[in-house]
């Protein structure tokens, strides 16, 4: 069956801006993803690694791409199409409380 990631981006006000019994449906909406195989988890603070022309590890705090809100959390999921793995997703934390989240199709290596 394909496989999606799933990046989903919100801010803590608007994740406390939405009514407790929503953030409660979603939070158990995730426990069904995890519970049915998805990998779920929310992020740490990264880092970005470079090794040009393995000239010399460099490390840099701090995420590589920028949006207005942060990356909340990723989920790989597993769907029969795109439509489902949005349909999916669309009841998660950062889906419902101001956020958004972004579906990845994955070509994966043989």
């Amino acid at each position: 069956m394909p496989r999606f990631l799933t990046i989903g981006y919100g801010e803590r006000i608007g994740y406390d801006n939405t009514p407790q019994a929503l953030r409660d449906a979603a939070h158990e909406h995730d426990a069904r993803l995890v519970r049915d195989g998805a990998l779920t988890a929310v992020m740490l603070p990264p880092v970005c690694v470079t090794n040009t022309h393995d000239r010399g590890t460099e490390v840099t705090s701090g995420a590589y791409m920028r949006s207005d809100m942060p990356v909340a959390g990723f989920s790989l999921i597993e769907a029969a199409s795109l439509d489902q793995a949005i349909a999916m997703v669309s009841k998660t934390p950062c889906a419902v409380a101001d956020g958004v989240v972004e579906v990845w199709p994955l070509e994966e290596y043989a």
